[in-house]
């Protein structure tokens, strides 16, 4: 695996080694060992995958302390813009956003620490998404800002028309109406 530096202190772009040949592919999709060398230590407890159709848009959530966490996230099938907000106050990119396409082709995946804000949209017709946590789902910590937020500018690579959200990404809140929380 190739762990990747972004200018987002923490948050790298992580490239496996595909060995394929007329049979298909074989990578390893996470090393303990080779990530705790690369990134530091981590636990990661939870497994968890998405299915969604073109112009679903998920996000941006992130969890309040003591409850947050940290995602390593990868497309398995399709393809996804995928973006990382930071919300961590003392930061050299804090209120920035980082966008990257992940795809079943290019077979990259993403490692967020705590402290981002996390969403993304799909840009084919079908996307598979898969991402570890290393926090429990917490419901009463659960927070997010809304996708079109007008301080962030994020451009998600497809026409608002086409966008598909819940409910309640729908309605969460601008940036300027959260009290973020400090993350450590």
């Amino acid at each position: 695996m190739i762990f990747n530096k972004t200018p987002f202190p923490g948050l790298y772009l992580i490239e496996p080694k595909v060995f394929g040949d007329d049979r298909g592919y074989f990578f390893e999709s996470f090393n303990q060992p080779e990530f705790e060398k690369a990134i530091g230590k981590i636990d990661f407890l939870q497994d968890n995958e998405s299915k969604s159709g073109y112009g679903v848009l998920r996000g941006l959530h992130f969890q309040k302390p003591p409850y947050t966490q940290a995602k390593l996230v990868r497309c398995i099938t399709g393809s996804i813009m995928d973006v990382v907000v930071d919300l961590r106050s003392g930061s050299p990119t804090y209120k920035k956003n980082y966008t990257t396409l992940l795809s079943g082709d290019n077979k990259l995946q993403l490692f967020i620490p705590r402290g981002f804000a996390h969403g993304f949209v799909v840009v084919s017709e079908e996307a598979i998404f898969s991402y570890k946590v290393d926090n429990l789902f917490a419901p009463e910590h659960d927070a997010g800002i809304r996708f079109d937020d007008p301080e962030l500018l994020i451009d998600w690579k497809l026409p608002t028309t086409a966008l598909k959200l819940s409910e309640k990404d729908s309605t969460l809140p601008f940036l300027a109406e959260t009290i973020l929380p400090v993350f450590v």
